[in-house]
């Protein structure tokens, strides 16, 4: 059952915009403290609106939320009161603009409503800078750092420094996979797979909470883990592909 949502201001990012009628709009937010919600901007769309230079995405933002009501579900629709922006980091553009919608994307469609992650939004808010990185390395190794962090928080993640079915440790020099219903397992043939040294050290970051460690870990290993990482993201989102996944592997095409 769901609580009475106080009037707080809530730290949160503005996740996706919907238009709701022709002055206001639906906004799906990623609050710190009460996860996901959907809220209704009222007004938001019009000219002198004080909304319209806040409700931007990858800019933090601080929102006061009407209270939902005891015994309302997930489901239901709390009206902004009011959102200030808290400070950010500079507008995303380019590929790094398609990764940031590719983080939100993730977060609606495996985040539950009214699920609270502080930890994810923490991570959230430190991954969107490093998307923006002129190393080559920085902003793949943020977006796999950020994939783990999710799946963990999720419950989705395996422990990845034991092989699942036998929980003995990996072998430091060993190539493993993950495998959505079989957790960590050795690699098959030719398949890309992890070294173990890799996986043990991520999970030693998980647990420690370090994302500098985790994102430098994964950087010892991004091609593997981005094929193991994007099986995985796959099997639990089901059929439907990502659409940010699908529109920036159609603009490399062209």
């Amino acid at each position: 059952m769901a609580t009475a949502r106080g009037a707080a201001p809530l730290a949160a990012f503005m996740l996706h915009r919907y238009d709701w009628s022709e002055s206001s709009l639906i906004l799906d937010l990623f609050t710190r403290t009460q996860g996901r919600a959907t809220v209704v901007a009222k007004g938001a769309k019009k000219p002198h609106s004080n909304l319209r230079a806040v409700l931007l995405p990858f800019q933090r933002i601080h929102v006061t939320l009407g209270r939902l009501p005891e015994g309302e579900g997930a489901g239901e629709v709390q009206t902004l009161r009011q959102a200030d922006w808290a400070g950010g980091a500079a507008m995303l553009t380019g590929e790094a603009l398609f990764s940031g919608f590719y983080l939100n994307e993730l977060l609606m469609k495996l985040l539950a409503r009214h699920d609270p992650h502080p930890a994810l939004f923490d991570t959230y808010a430190l991954t969107l800078p490093g998307l923006a990185g002129a190393d080559d390395l920085r902003a793949p190794a943020a977006l796999r750092a950020f994939e783990l962090t999710l799946l963990r928080e999720i419950g989705l993640l395996p422990d990845l420094s034991r092989a699942t079915l036998t929980l003995q440790p990996l072998r430091p020099d060993g190539l493993y996979a993950l495998r959505p219903e079989a957790g960590v397992i050795e690699a098959m043939g030719e398949e890309p797979g992890v070294p173990g040294a890799v996986l043990a050290a991520l999970q030693a970051a998980l647990e420690r909470g370090s994302l500098e460690a985790l994102q430098q870990t994964c950087a010892l290993a991004l091609p593997a883990l981005r094929a193991q990482l994007r099986a995985l993201l796959h099997y639990h989102l089901g059929s439907t592909p990502l659409r940010t996944r699908q529109v920036m592997h159609d603009l490399r095409t062209l």
